[in-house]
């Protein structure tokens, strides 16, 4: 579904949670000092002084702007098995389900492994560096299932393009970019309830990505939506008894005349 609630109500869904050592051993945080202030490698804010995680490095560098390139040189990241764990999920799947509000002007979102961050104080929306380039970014599988996408509310007949989609990636690293174009649709139904919702088509257009800026984009899979500055306008009428009467003598008409 697409529109009704905030962006923050997208749920990620991964297989397993980080929390083993490089040595094989299962961390346990209670052991640390609980008043404890390690190093955030220079990724220091005013808000974030202390990294006392991996989780905590990682979102330091990612308001600084910096990558998150090699996780074995950071104490915390080590300490929690953060490159095992990584490398043990890469062939894993995820399940994405939620609702977007937006403004009603041409935009796009997008599903794309990693954290996004600024470079020099400005975020780039359509095609962001991301924190697994280290992790081996050139073997994503960008295979995905749509099991439903809608702009607004369903009515009687309405046709979702995307729904049911089933895309089978024949190589690593794919970039897949779905142009919709939403069309503004009013339905009234015969009690006079007025339903204000949106139709869409959609074009599919793929390639392989290398995740760079300004070269061959990111691997993942890129919503870009515009609207049509027309709208549609249904309305359900019933039809009268004569005009049912009409149609069965013109049916049986026709019968008698074959017959004959």
């Amino acid at each position: 579904m697409f529109s009704r609630e905030k962006l923050d109500d997208l749920f990620f869904v991964f297989g397993a949670d980080l929390g083993t050592a490089d040595d094989g051993k299962t961390f346990d945080p209670s052991s640390l000092d609980p008043n404890r202030c390690e190093s955030c490698y220079g990724a220091e804010t005013e808000d974030l002084k202390c990294c006392n995680t991996c989780d905590d490095v990682r979102e330091a560098y990612r308001r600084r702007g910096w990558a998150f390139k090699n996780a074995d040189t950071i104490v915390q990241c080590k300490r929690e098995g953060f490159t095992q764990k990584m490398q043990e999920q890469k062939n894993e799947g995820c399940q994405v389900y939620g609702f977007l509000e937006v403004n009603k002007v041409a935009g796009n979102f997008h599903f794309a492994p990693g954290k996004s961050f600024q470079q020099s104080h400005v975020h780039v929306h359509a095609v962001e560096i991301h924190d697994l380039q280290s992790f081996g970014l050139d073997n994503i599988n960008m295979t995905h299932l749509i099991k439903h996408l809608s702009f607004g509310k369903d009515y009687p007949g309405i046709v979702n393009p995307l729904d049911d989609t089933d895309v089978n990636a024949p190589q690593a690293s794919m970039m897949y970019q779905y142009f919709v174009k939403i069309v503004p649709t009013i339905y009234v139904k015969t009690d006079g309830e007025v339903v204000k919702t949106n139709q869409f088509s959609v074009t599919r257009h793929e390639k392989v990505a290398n995740g760079l800026i300004g070269d061959q984009g990111l691997p993942g899979v890129f919503v870009l939506y515009e609207l049509s500055p027309m709208m549609v306008k249904f309305t359900e009428k019933h039809r009268s008894f004569t005009h049912f009467l009409t149609g069965v003598c013109a049916i049986i008409g026709g019968v008698f005349t074959v017959s004959g």
